[in-house]
């Protein structure tokens, strides 16, 4: 079956979503909006839920664009907390999280997702990332972010001494015994007494065997070593690719890259972003969109994608061509390169290349119908270019209303995608049984 997620953005993706009449917009500090959110999540039987996350108010240094592009995501929840209390207001949604291997520790990051799994009864995720923020690094005793190709190594040797951590004790270890007054059979620890070049870790876990054995490790990225720690550690990978052919080639390699650990292809699940605009005709849909771009003023456009590429477009006029991006970052390359590539070619200007890039972010864009939305979807499936989508919704509550009302059914009614849960936990749901990391090896393609 098709694999589903929604990626949660507290005022929802589009940069202009949060300024329709009908939109929530303080669900980044008010939780009561989130127990109805569950509900229609589950309505929609979806796998999991996405949130993403940072360390730090992104766009901090530019004040008036902050204040008028809540997508920046400048009040969020601690997303480990979140998950916990969310936990009690659904059964079955998957809870999927973003933790930094960058700037966090690996007994804290494992202590914590082992408490929303034992709470959720086997349901929380872990979307595992190294930070592509640069700016997340002055709020961490730094003056610089640390250089992309040290950032993976620690992620390989951080996921390394969580899996061991999570493996502290054995699933029947704590026996409580009270008539013979033992609480733990001792000969059921693992100390893991990790080395490393980034790491010098004990344990054990002071946290017992979780439901799913380990939380479902997730992975966000497209570059080589983002594919590599995928391919060794990960159950999802989230990719960006716009375009099917991008897909196909990425689909491919990635499982090849799995089949290199010495892992079954299929124990990884691709699943492309999606940007989904539907409604119950194509020319509903079309509104939609249509209103929700003129609600991106050239100012916040060109200030947005200024950020996203790292280099000042606004002494440009948004009429001119976009210009060649000359600024080093050791933020998010990979999307910026994708986007610079893609303006030059179809010789796109600076307003036309943030109005294909803001309503997607890199995702691919599906609008129309349900019919027409689940024709991309499953030629996508069926071609072998992923295992299911992250879905992007405009808007919160009413853009997943759309999908959940129109394009699930549509799916239901193909044989794509389920109608009822089958199984409890989200391993369960994405089919992703646990298993050891395999080790990690030099001749794996770089």
């Amino acid at each position: 079956m098709l694999k589903l997620s929604v990626f949660m953005s507290p005022t929802g993706a589009h940069v202009g979503g949060w300024r329709l009449p009908e939109a929530i917009t303080d669900a980044g500090f008010n939780f009561d909006r989130w127990p109805d959110l569950m509900k229609l999540l589950e309505r929609g039987k979806f796998d999991m839920m996405f949130l993403a996350d940072g360390n730090g108010v992104n766009g901090i240094s530019d004040p008036d664009l902050l204040a008028r592009n809540p997508t920046l995501r400048p009040v969020v929840f601690e997303p480990i907390t979140f998950l916990a209390a969310l936990a009690t207001h659904t059964s079955r949604i998957g809870l999927v999280a973003t933790g930094t291997t960058t700037f966090e520790e690996p007994f804290s990051i494992a202590r914590r997702f082992a408490a929303v799994d034992q709470i959720s009864k086997g349901r929380a995720g872990w979307n595992v990332v190294t930070t592509s923020n640069p700016d997340d690094a002055l709020n961490f005793s730094r003056t610089e972010h640390v250089e992309h190709s040290d950032r993976f190594a620690r992620a390989e040797e951080f996921l390394d001494v969580t899996d061991g951590l999570w493996s502290s004790w054995d699933e029947d270890a704590f026996v409580q015994d009270k008539e013979n007054g033992i609480f733990l059979d001792s000969s059921k620890v693992h100390m893991l007494n990790h080395e490393g070049e980034h790491f010098q870790v004990r344990g054990p876990l002071n946290a017992a065997h979780t439901p799913q054995g380990r939380p479902v490790i997730v992975v966000a990225g497209g570059s080589p070593e983002a594919r590599n720690l995928a391919a060794r550690t990960a159950d999802v990978l989230f990719t960006l690719t716009e375009t099917k052919e991008a897909a196909l080639d990425l689909y491919k390699d990635v499982k090849e890259r799995v089949a290199g650990y010495g892992r079954a292809p299929e124990a990884l699940k691709v699943m492309p972003g999606a940007s989904i605009f539907v409604g119950e005709t194509a020319d509903e849909a079309e509104e939609v969109y249509r209103k929700l771009q003129e609600l991106i003023p050239d100012t916040v456009g060109v200030a947005t994608l200024s950020r996203i590429m790292a280099q000042d477009l606004s002494m440009h006029d948004p009429c001119d061509p976009m210009p060649e991006i000359t600024t080093e970052t050791k933020g998010m390359t990979f999307f910026r390169d994708k986007v610079s590539a893609m303006a030059k070619k179809e010789g796109l200007s600076i307003r036309e290349t943030y109005r294909r890039v803001l309503p997607a972010r890199g995702h691919v864009l599906m609008k129309g119908s349900a019919a027409d939305v689940a024709d991309q979807i499953e030629d996508w499936y069926r071609s072998g270019a992923c295992d299911g989508f992250n879905l992007v919704a405009s808007h919160l509550p009413g853009g997943l209303e759309k999908i959940v009302q129109h394009l699930v059914p549509e799916l239901q009614r193909r044989g794509l995608f389920r109608e009822e849960y089958e199984g409890t936990t989200l391993r369960e749901h994405l089919e992703t049984p646990y298993a050891a990391f395999p080790a990690r090896r030099s001749d794996v393609d770089q």
